[in-house]
C-alpha cells in the first residue's frame, strides 16, 4: 500500500477528466467500497464532494465509453443507482467509514436490501 495518491486536484485544474473506481485488486487496492474511494478522494486527493461523485459516476461511465447509457440519472439512460440513508449527499464523505447504502437498483429493479 502506498501513501501516495494521484494528483487529482492538479489534473482537474488543468482540464483533465478524472474518474474513480475501487479496482478491488488484492495486493494494491483491496477495497470494494466506492463510498470509501469517494471519501479518500476528498480527504487525500483534494477533490470536492461534487467532483468525487462525478468522478465515481459519470466520468467512470465516460472512461468505459458508456456515458450515453449510464453514469447519471437522465431520460433514456439505464436506471442504475443507489439509495443512501443520509440527510444529503455530503454525508457520503462526512460520515466516514459507515456504509450509507440502503438499496441498490440495476435497470430500475432493486437488487439488494443494502
Amino acid at each position: 500500500m502506498s501513501d501516495r495518491y494521484a494528483p487529482a486536484r492538479e489534473l482537474i485544474d488543468r482540464g483533465a477528466i478524472v474518474s474513480l473506481s475501487t479496482d478491488c485488486n488484492p495486493g494494491s487496492s483491496m477495497t470494494e467500497s466506492m463510498q470509501m474511494v469517494i471519501q479518500l478522494a476528498t480527504l487525500r486527493m483534494k477533490m470536492t464532494v461534487e467532483e468525487a461523485l462525478t468522478a465515481a459516476t459519470l466520468n467512470g461511465a465516460y472512461s468505459l465509453r458508456m456515458a450515453n447509457e449510464i453514469g447519471s440519472i437522465e431520460a433514456g439512460k439505464r436506471a442504475d443507482f443507489v439509495l443512501i440513508e443520509a440527510p444529503n449527499y455530503l454525508h457520503l464523505v462526512y460520515h466516514f467509514g459507515v456504509n450509507l447504502v440502503t438499496a441498490v437498483f440495476r435497470d430500475g429493479v432493486r437488487v439488494t436490501l443494502g
